[in-house]
């Protein structure tokens, strides 16, 4: 009966220090009912049962407010747009710069053998 008991506190104590961290770093907005201080003195005064009335209570499942489901931005059709178009003009944009390199290397090479034909 004393290993029930020294397990149940045990039990008790870690789900105490879990809901207090859970307090601690849970944000702003997701919290309900009462301030985060006052969500952690309340874990911490009333153990389990505080623990159990943070998490059926005081924390939210998700971020209160109107916000849209925030999504990645591959995942994002708008984004792609702006990205295709984007890559169209830089493509053209790198394509002229590469024929101006190989204009520029073509008369650079042309000068040298010039250059070697009159030595």
């Amino acid at each position: 009966m004393a290993r029930v008991i020294v397990v149940l506190i045990v039990i008790a104590v870690a789900f105490t220090i879990y809901t207090l961290v859970d307090v601690l770093m849970t944000d702003r907005s997701r919290v309900r009912g009462l301030q985060k201080p006052l969500w952690a003195v309340v874990v911490l005064l009333l153990p389990v049962i505080g623990g159990l009335l943070w998490l059926v209570i005081g924390k939210a499942r998700r971020a209160s407010g109107n916000r849209s489901r925030v999504i990645a931005p591959d995942d994002d059709p708008d984004f792609l747009g702006t990205l295709r178009k984007e890559d169209v003009a830089q493509r053209a944009d790198q394509e002229e710069r590469l024929r101006r390199l190989e204009q520029e290397l073509s008369d650079l090479d042309d000068d040298t053998r010039d250059d070697n034909a009159q030595r």
